[in-house]
């Protein structure tokens, strides 16, 4: 196999000057940290929908990218679902720090503008339906004679090597034929979509780091590339327990196991109730499953042989349970978090969503940050995971309006002046 001989770093060329920022002290060093971040200079259209690409987007915004958000007259369609009138918080929480410009594909000046746009950008991300860019003559081949350095970033429901590839996905029919939804929800009862949408983000997160080391990979080839990720693919590997579990047991292992480990394979794993709602506990090696015994004030079954080992204990799972469950019930959630925490065994309160609304993930450096919508109303935006040390962290920011970006995208980046503007928003085209 051949390997690249190594190379000396060199800064990447990107498309823009992006201007020095002033220095900043690193919080955990104390060393100088530019407030500049990984991605600054990068240049992405986004042409994406819903949450698979949003989400992909908006970590490449956090990251410093400059995302112009391109969208059809009517705008794309989470930001009306719903409320109507009133933009969408879920429209708010995945495109914070986004420009947006209206811009009409399906017109030919749309397309050439767009084009225009293309040969100036780095990135360009969609998930529309299989053949949609192609249908609009703005497939890979055609962006890439436009700027042989663009990289289209295409967010899929099926991989074009299987039978599915071209159907229309949405994320609940990926969990449907992936075993998502076989997998979760109680033995006894219908299989059952999982609360969150993990097709989508699972998705758009890969989806993201493809787009990361097409950026790299151009530093050494000096060209763009077409990468796609499918959900499908994206949400196999999260199956891992359930799939073993299902193979080391000849197929035997029932399909969901309700709060239990996916492949049975692990107790005390579960939900248990507590004297004001429920604690999830589970105890990964022998040495957790010990100090539950002492904590229980059970050494009796810390010595007991019969559940020594992860096999013994699963083979009395119910009886495992049934005891756990007992102490936990004559306790609040805090209680035993504190207790089985304090000790390093894991543990958590179960948080409705009113506690997650109120509790330390909001805040304006945290997951949820509120800000302030196009129309001036309070709202929220989600922040990033993702922490570089030597970058500084995104800024707290509200979706913009509908096309509010489209003057100062097309006077600054293709060097239309204001009646060229008016005559394109005449003619609906912008």
């Amino acid at each position: 196999m051949f390997f690249p001989q190594a190379r000396r770093w060199e800064p990447v060329q990107l498309n823009r000057t992006v201007p020095h920022r002033r220095s900043a002290v690193h919080p955990e060093k104390g060393s100088a940290l530019t407030e500049r971040r990984a991605l600054d200079g990068v240049v992405v259209l986004d042409l994406s929908q819903v949450y698979n690409g949003p989400y992909c987007t908006l970590l490449l915004a956090q990251l410093g990218a400059e995302v112009i958000k391109i969208e059809p007259f009517g705008g794309e369609p989470v930001r009306w679902r719903v409320v109507g009138e009133q933009q969408t918080t879920a429209f708010d929480l995945l495109n914070g720090g986004k420009k947006s410009l209206r811009l009409n594909l399906k017109e030919p000046r749309g397309r050439d503008l767009f084009l225009r746009l293309v040969a100036r950008a780095d990135v360009v991300v969609e998930n529309f339906a299989p053949g949609t860019l192609d249908r609009l003559a703005l497939g890979y081949a055609v962006l890439a004679e436009a700027n042989e350095r663009i990289i289209l970033a295409s967010g899929r429901g099926y991989a074009a090597t299987t039978p599915q590839a071209g159907q229309r996905a949405m994320d609940l029919t990926i969990q449907a034929v992936t075993g998502v939804m076989a997998t979760t929800g109680q033995p006894d009862q219908p299989p059952t979509k999982a609360g969150p949408a993990v097709a989508d983000f699972f998705g758009g997160t890969h989806l993201m780091g493809a787009v990361a080391a097409a950026l790299y990979q151009r530093t050494v080839t000096g060209r763009g590339q077409h990468v796609e990720v499918a959900m499908q693919d994206a949400v196999v590997p999260s199956l891992a327990s359930s799939i073993a579990g299902y193979l080391d047991s000849g197929g035997t292992l029932p399909e969901r196991t309700g709060n239990r480990h996916g492949g049975l394979a692990v107790c005390p794993y579960n939900v248990y109730p507590a004297a004001d709602g429920w604690v999830a506990v589970l105890c990964m090696t022998d040495g957790h499953w010990r100090t539950l015994c002492h904590l229980m004030e059970r050494a009796d079954l810390a010595d007991d042989p019969a559940f020594a080992s992860p096999p013994a204990r699963v083979a009395q799972m119910d009886k495992l349970d049934e005891i756990v469950a007992a102490w936990t019930a004559g306790r609040t959630r805090d209680d035993v978090v504190d207790r089985l925490q304090g000790a390093g065994v894991p543990c958590a309160a179960v948080r409705g969503l009113a506690d997650v609304m109120s509790g330390p993930l909001v805040g304006a450096d945290r997951m949820i940050r509120p800000v302030r919508g196009a129309d001036g109303r309070p709202s929220y935006a989600f922040g990033s995971p993702l922490r570089l040390a030597d970058s500084a962290p995104p800024p707290a920011e509200g979706a913009a309006a509908l096309g509010e970006h489209t003057e100062d995208v097309l006077a600054e980046r293709l060097g239309l002046d204001a009646a060229a503007i008016r005559e394109l928003r005449d003619e609906n085209v912008v």
